[in-house]
């Protein structure tokens, strides 16, 4: 029993961890909605203090730098517990990698700070920080009681072809969120991120049909097709709303508050549907037999055969 509290307390740990980092993407998506990148212009310190005086931009810019820094903590935690309470090496890999990206990305803001390039520096932060988050989500999910539970399993001829697909699901809306990153940053105009929405639209839709008829019945990749039509829904409601708000701010410097809810809302939304994407990946890939069990168990079967008849 102690053990599986234990295990419990680590699952809820992660989920916390990822919950947080969901916060310091807001953060992150309020400082450039905000205009306030270029608010606080030293690191790590903000203006020689630890506290800056909390005006105008400075507000968003340190608030992002309060919540990376609580995020860190958590990781590290996350790691250390993973470490000690784990036995699956995965699991230790993945929770320091996890925390191994949080001081990378924290380095990278500095930079960013400090060297400029907001086009280069901003985008590859921006990107970064879907790949942490995206780690932490996979450890979250991996150390779920779900994952270590026995589960029905399907030979990999009937469900490698929904897990391929999902897979490629999450590639482009991985790199869909790289040309959205980009597209707010200045890096290129809007043409790529629409074109990839477009590819998104369908992979979503392929990926999802297939992944229900490869999985009949199993009710947790149910919810997970759910969650990714919901998410993804709501994802293209929120674009075509930022986009229009983009439209109707044109070169204003001080933007409204409509133009902050809007952009900051697609930014968290495309994080959530790359996690959504990534969940479902993750659990077809739990729930498919591996091969070298299914040659085991069709060699044991041609064995019977003789001996049965």
């Amino acid at each position: 029993m102690p053990d599986t509290q234990n295990s419990r307390g680590l699952y809820r740990f992660a989920l916390l961890t990822a919950s947080c980092t969901v916060l310091l993407l807001m953060a992150g998506a309020l400082v450039t909605s905000n205009n306030a990148a270029d608010s606080v212009p030293d690191w790590p310190l903000a203006y020689g203090h630890l506290v800056p005086p909390l005006v105008g931009g400075i507000r968003f810019e340190y608030a992002h730098r309060v919540l990376a820094a609580v995020v860190s903590i958590l990781t590290f935690v996350l790691a250390v517990w993973v470490t000690r309470s784990e036995s699956r090496p995965v699991a230790k890999r993945l929770g320091w990698t996890a925390f191994a990206l949080v001081i990378a990305q924290a380095v990278l803001g500095g930079i960013r700070v400090l060297v400029g390039h907001p086009a280069l520096s901003a985008t590859a932060h921006a990107v970064l920080a879907q790949i942490f988050f995206s780690t932490v989500v996979g450890l979250s999910l991996y150390l779920s009681p779900w994952w270590q539970k026995d589960l029905p399993q399907l030979d990999q001829a009937a469900s490698r072809p929904a897990f391929l697909l999902a897979t490629w699901t999450t590639v482009a809306i991985f790199v869909q969120l790289i040309l959205g990153a980009a597209f707010r940053h200045g890096a290129f105009g809007i043409q790529p991120h629409l074109t990839g929405a477009g590819i998104v639209t369908i992979m979503v839709i392929w990926a999802a049909q297939t992944v229900k008829h490869s999985f009949p019945g199993v009710r947790e990749i149910r919810l997970r097709v759910v969650f990714l039509h919901a998410t993804f829904g709501i994802q293209v409601l929120l674009g075509v709303a930022a986009y229009w708000a983009v439209l109707r701010a044109g070169a204003n410097f001080q933007p409204s508050a409509t133009y902050v809810t809007l952009t900051v809302a697609h930014v968290l939304g495309g994080a959530l549907l790359l996690a959504a994407s990534l969940i479902l990946t993750l659990s077809c890939f739990r729930l498919i037999r591996p091969s070298s069990l299914v040659a085991v168990n069709s060699t044991g079967a041609r064995l019977a055969g003789p001996a049965a008849s």
